[in-house]
């Protein structure tokens, strides 16, 4: 359960182990623990807020999906869902609900992401550009995809690579596939990429 406002978290955790009592339930504030948490190997659902400390619009839907890409993610935003829910789902998300719907709603949503039929979400808009970049940013790794938010913090390669514990040039050969898999020539229109595809918040 990943939010950084903790009383909603709190009733989150009440709502999901309603759904299923047996199940150990992680908490995470932030992006980056929400990346942590998601290594466990027993993981079968994630509840995501789409904004929270490390997370730019839809870039913690995009990079959890792509740490696991079998493990369901339902979006759980006070972000407008005929807007937001297509967007999420263009990432990863199987369902998207509003923190705006009573407790029983949120409870019949866990448990139908759990039983793998997720709230439905309307398909994003046919867009032929937004859906071709949407698929090559999915092509990117968790690492490269790092990189990218990186880049749209307006990080310096030196910052990533310290961010990510790695060497300079090791962020420098991951921006030369990541500018390779979108298509593009230079930091500047990547960054202009993933906004595009609403990486940046739209709410």
């Amino acid at each position: 359960m990943a939010d950084d406002h903790p009383l909603f978290r709190q009733a989150m955790v009440m709502a999901a182990s309603t759904v299923a009592p047996q199940a150990r339930i992680v908490e995470a504030a932030t992006l980056d623990s929400a990346v942590l948490a998601s290594a466990a190997s027993d993981l079968i659902l994630m509840l995501l807020d789409l904004k929270m400390p490390g997370s730019a619009g839809y870039s913690g839907v995009a990079l959890l999906h792509a740490e696991r890409p079998s493990v369901p993610i339902l979006v759980v935003s006070s972000a407008q869902a005929q807007i937001a829910g297509p967007e999420a789902r263009r990432y990863g998300a199987v369902g998207f609900i509003g923190k705006d719907q009573d407790l029983e709603t949120i409870e019949q949503a866990i448990a139908a992401a759990l039983a793998g039929d997720a709230p439905p979400v309307p398909p994003p808009p046919v867009n032929d550009a937004v859906d071709d970049m949407a698929g090559k940013v999915a092509s990117l790794t968790p690492t490269q995809l790092r990189v990218l938010l990186g880049v749209l913090d307006g990080q310096l390669n030196k910052q990533i690579a310290y961010e990510l514990g790695v060497a300079e040039s090791t962020i420098k050969s991951h921006m030369t596939i990541v500018l390779s898999k979108l298509g593009v020539q230079n930091r500047t229109q990547a960054a202009l990429a993933a906004r595009a595809l609403g990486l940046q918040p739209r709410d």
